[in-house]
């Protein structure tokens, strides 16, 4: 049997791609060595990279995984190396003339296939539910390397979903360039909120999750069934990029600043207590000092629950590339980028200390090697949001995770005085991929600590 490991670099969609192309290579009989078991272990017959192409930083992680798998090959731990994905579609030639030590050089690919094996633990999974991009972002090269949206049937994914639910899945989280566009190619009207009231009506399926959504025409179906379904979370992945006229214009998002506003205040008002997670980009063309401070009040207005930053990087073939200059410094870009991150750390940690006595059910994901349970809420997605950390023998987190908290006491660090849990009925690895319903009792900018009730 020859071993292969299946490298996968860049966002949840790719790692879809890896998963069901892994179960094409053990139905074909090759043995799957995971990347917990370390990279580029001895005695691989091959290794298979899943690159990135979306941004400069990601671009050169895939190039440095590749190489670092080529030398694996020289030094023999490794007997081939192929790379598929965005990043070799978008630079087939180039990369081929600049590492030929590859063996074999593919562009993206999308095995046609329902069966998957999973990279994630094994309750929570993603659902990719479309292809492609149609929009024009003018910094965003992903329509020129995966093409235009094409959605997945609805049959389909339901069948995936039920595969998956029957394997131990509890959590959908469902990606795609732009999850709101779903449906519109394939049955002429959009259709995520009908395959969100499908996908909650699978046996074992208790949380759906919604990432990557576009503002522009944002489907407001979708709002009443998070409202109203209690199996879809409360939580939606909206890159909204920038609030100033001019930096949106330019940016070609279909959308202006008021209308911007004016959706967010629509979706906290028709889904009570909807957590809001959001990308910006600072630096874009035509940003000045005022585009800048609006959109530093622009956070401050709607205090985004979640909310990460990209400084803007040129990406060659794009409309922004073609038709503008990138004229803002490297030192001012990254000055905006630590002012705006500053500022969502201050409203981070209030909104994290306002948690601070609820009630909450939670999801276990994995234990630490000191026995902290590892856990998120409807509010926490895996992966890219901060963690709910138990004890479940004292309610006390090890202070040695270098994570530091504030009690409701509002006393800092970790040794607190506290009601002691009782101790688990379970070894602490027993309760990964359970609910459990915890009190919270300290938060910081990022985590939050629990006690089990």
């Amino acid at each position: 049997m020859k071993r292969i490991q299946v490298v996968t670099m860049g966002c949840s969609k790719n790692r879809v791609d890896s998963e069901h192309l892994m179960h094409v290579l053990q139905q074909r009989g090759y043995e799957l060595v995971p990347e917990e078991a370390g990279l580029f272990p001895d005695g691989l017959d091959e290794v298979v990279i899943n690159t990135c192409g979306f941004i400069q930083d990601a671009k050169e992680e895939s190039i440095q995984a590749i190489l670092e798998a080529v030398e694996a090959k020289k030094s023999g731990r490794v007997g081939k190396v192929s790379v598929f994905g965005c990043l070799s579609q978008r630079y087939p030639s180039e990369l081929a003339a600049e590492i030929p030590e590859v063996d074999e050089w593919q562009g993206v690919l999308t095995p046609d296939t329902v069966g998957r094996v999973l990279t994630t633990p094994s309750h929570y999974a993603y659902l990719k539910i479309a292809e492609g991009c149609d929009r024009t972002c003018s910094y965003c090269a992903i329509p020129l390397i995966r093409g235009p949206h094409v959605s997945v049937p609805v049959e389909d994914l339901v069948e995936e979903a039920r595969r998956l639910a029957a394997g131990g899945v509890r959590e959908l989280i469902l990606v795609a360039q732009d999850t709101t566009y779903y449906g519109l190619d394939r049955y002429g009207k959009r259709c995520l909120a009908r395959l969100m009231e499908q996908l909650s009506r699978i046996d074992g399926i208790e949380w759906i999750r919604l990432h990557y959504s576009y503002p522009s025409a944002f489907p407001e179906d979708v709002l009443r069934v998070m409202a109203e379904n209690p199996k879809v979370c409360p939580y939606i992945d909206i890159p909204l990029q920038h609030s100033a006229d001019r930096v949106l214009a330019m940016m070609r998002r279909g959308i202006d600043g008021r209308q911007t506003r004016d959706l967010v205040a629509r979706m906290r008002q028709m889904v009570p207590g909807v957590v809001l997670r959001t990308t910006l980009i600072v630096g874009h063309p035509g940003e000045g000092e005022a585009e800048f401070e609006d959109l530093l009040d622009f956070v401050r207005e709607c205090r985004f629950e979640r909310l990460g930053a990209f400084q803007y990087s040129e990406e060659e073939g794009t409309y922004g590339a073609l038709h503008y200059k990138d004229e803002i410094p490297a030192e001012v870009k990254q000055e905006r980028y630590d002012r705006l991150m500053e500022l969502q750390s201050g409203i981070s940690l209030e909104r994290n200390r306002a948690r601070i006595g609820t009630r909450e059910r939670v999801l276990v994901d994995s234990v630490s090697d000191d026995g902290i349970l590892v856990a998120r809420s409807q509010t926490e997605s895996p992966e890219v949001d901060g963690e709910i950390l138990i004890d479940p023998a004292s309610g006390r987190v090890d202070p040695t995770r270098g994570r530091t908290f504030s009690s409701p006491a509002g006393a800092l660090g970790l040794e607190r005085t506290c009601r002691p849990t009782r101790p688990s009925p379970t070894r602490p690895e027993d309760r990964v991929g359970q609910f459990v319903d915890v009190t919270i009792t300290g938060a910081n900018e990022y985590d939050l600590i629990a006690d089990i009730i």
